[in-house]
């Protein structure tokens, strides 16, 4: 398999090839070809964690003003599992991706996980072969150059929309918000509201409307979690 196409493509020359070919390898087609390696979940894991940590330092350093919370929903929003796929394909990493025969012929949401994944493992290859720098340039590269869009686009979710997905996946329960105080005259008040899960408070928010503080508790909420 000759990989150095993708290299030219990215800009990275990679010293150790029998990393990269790991990166590339889903683990189906080791069920066909058993004696080919490594398959790539492992670089998977660790691709996770350098992708948030690059993408959590930008943002941080790009808007030093924003929240906790409103910075969470934007790094969401530039990598989760679609957006990771569309730089897969953007880099034409697919090309390369070794898959059994019958994961080839998926082409549906499947198959943007496997890219997704893939493109994780990928840059692990990158970080562990070049190093934090040589990863932190591609990403910003190929990654970070979609911020623009979502921004001009709002492609990033609300943080309530946002907060009631990451709740219902790590408690299994839907969010609530309940006015915990209302202070000021009629045409100018200030709602206080609390966003809980069953009887725990997650976190408060302030607003001049209860859309506005519901809006402003899972902004801090996102936070805390």
């Amino acid at each position: 398999m000759d990989l150095s196409k993708l290299e030219k493509k990215v800009g990275v020359k990679f010293k150790n090839q029998e990393l990269l070919k790991e990166s590339l390898t889903h683990r189906s087609y080791l069920n066909e070809n058993p004696g080919w390696g490594k398959h790539n979940e492992r670089l998977e894991f660790l691709g996770d964690s350098v992708l948030e940590l690059i993408t959590s330092e930008f943002l941080y350093k790009k808007y030093p003003n924003e929240s906790e919370g409103r910075l969470t929903v934007l790094r969401a929003a530039l990598i989760n599992y679609q957006m990771l796929a569309t730089v897969a394909k953007e880099i034409e990493l697919e090309n390369y991706i070794l898959l059994s025969k019958g994961e080839t012929k998926d082409t549906g949401k499947g198959r943007e996980s496997i890219l997704a994944d893939a493109f994780e493992a990928f840059l692990a290859a990158i970080y562990l072969d070049r190093g934090y720098k040589t990863s932190e340039k591609f990403v910003i590269k190929f990654v970070l150059s979609h911020l623009d869009e979502i921004e001009r686009k709002q492609l990033y979710r609300d943080p309530k929309s946002f907060l009631q997905e990451k709740v219902q996946e790590k408690f299994k329960e839907t969010p609530t918000y309940k006015v915990l105080e209302e202070t000021g005259p009629d045409h100018q008040k200030i709602f206080r509201v609390g966003v809980y899960v069953g009887d725990k408070l997650l976190a408060e928010g302030k607003g001049p409307s209860k859309q506005e503080a519901e809006v402003a508790a899972a902004d801090k909420a996102l936070g805390n979690l």
